[in-house]
C-alpha cells in the first residue's frame, strides 16, 4: 500500500492550499483517514482525521478553518485549508488506517509567510 501527497507549498498568510492523498495498492477498505503534521523541532500532531462513514474531528487550532474529506471510490483523502497562518508551516503527513495496519505518506511541505 502507498499514500501519495500532493499540494503542498508556499503560501501567504490567509491563503489557501488543498493537500490530496491517494492510497494504491492491495485495499480492501480503508477505516480511518487522517492528516498530521510536524513543525522543526517538534512531534508530530493530528491536524484531522475523517472515518470510513464520514465522521470527522479537527485540533483545536485547526476548527474553523480546515476541512477534510474523503473520496472512498477514489481511496483519496483531502484536505481544504484555509486563512492560512505562519504557525500552520509543517510537512503534512497523510495516514490511512487498513484493517489493523497504518501506513504513513512521504509528507509534503506546507510554508505560511506573514
Amino acid at each position: 500500500v502507498q499514500l501519495v501527497e500532493s499540494g503542498g507549498g508556499l503560501v501567504q498568510a490567509g491563503g489557501s492550499l488543498r493537500l490530496s492523498c491517494a492510497a494504491s495498492g492491495s485495499i480492501d477498505s480503508i477505516n480511518v483517514m487522517g492528516w498530521y503534521r510536524q513543525a522543526p523541532g517538534k512531534q508530530r500532531e493530528l491536524v484531522a482525521m475523517i472515518s470510513s462513514g464520514g465522521n470527522t474531528n479537527y485540533a483545536d487550532s485547526v476548527k474553523g478553518r480546515f476541512t477534510i474529506s474523503r473520496d472512498n471510490a477514489k481511496n483519496t483523502v483531502y484536505l481544504q485549508m484555509n486563512s492560512l497562518k505562519p504557525e500552520d508551516t509543517a510537512v503534512y503527513y497523510c495516514n490511512a488506517q487498513i484493517t489493523f495496519t497504518f501506513y504513513w505518506g512521504q509528507g509534503t511541505q506546507v510554508t505560511v509567510s506573514s
